[in-house]
């Protein structure tokens, strides 16, 4: 299952596609080219986007209509360098509330090598932020 985001966003920036959605599990890819640091490795902070998003659309699975949430803390650690290819990312609940959930994310490169562990906690809103 291929999904896309609003046109014009980080996510669509990134080339970031989500490949399959579930109450379960919100499974996500991202490009390596075009998302590296000045040394040629991914940048972390393109794995905290990647992480941050595949959370954030498991979140809204659990949390939406009813609340709406947001991103409240991101932690990553960075286990080894990706250089080339496509980084995946899986992330799994780790507790889904009527206030807050909290998500782990794993990333791997392509021949399945831990990249990333991040953990990410939501804040599940009762209206929608003002844009």
């Amino acid at each position: 299952m291929q999904q896309t985001f609003t046109p014009g966003q980080l996510n669509d920036r990134m080339g970031i596609e989500l490949l399959s959605v579930t109450a379960d599990e919100v499974r996500g890819r991202m490009p390596v080219e075009g998302n590296r640091q000045p040394y040629g490795l991914l940048h972390g902070g393109a794995s905290g986007v990647l992480a941050e998003t595949l959370g954030s659309v498991l979140a809204a699975v659990h949390a939406l209509p009813e609340r709406f949430p947001v991103g409240l803390e991101l932690s990553c650690t960075h286990h080894r360098a990706a250089t080339e290819g496509w980084v995946t990312g899986v992330a799994r609940p780790l507790h889904v509330g009527r206030s807050t959930s909290t998500h782990e994310i794993v990333l791997t490169d392509e021949q399945g090598r831990r990249t990333c562990t991040a953990k990410l906690t939501c804040l599940h809103r009762d209206t929608r932020p003002q844009v």
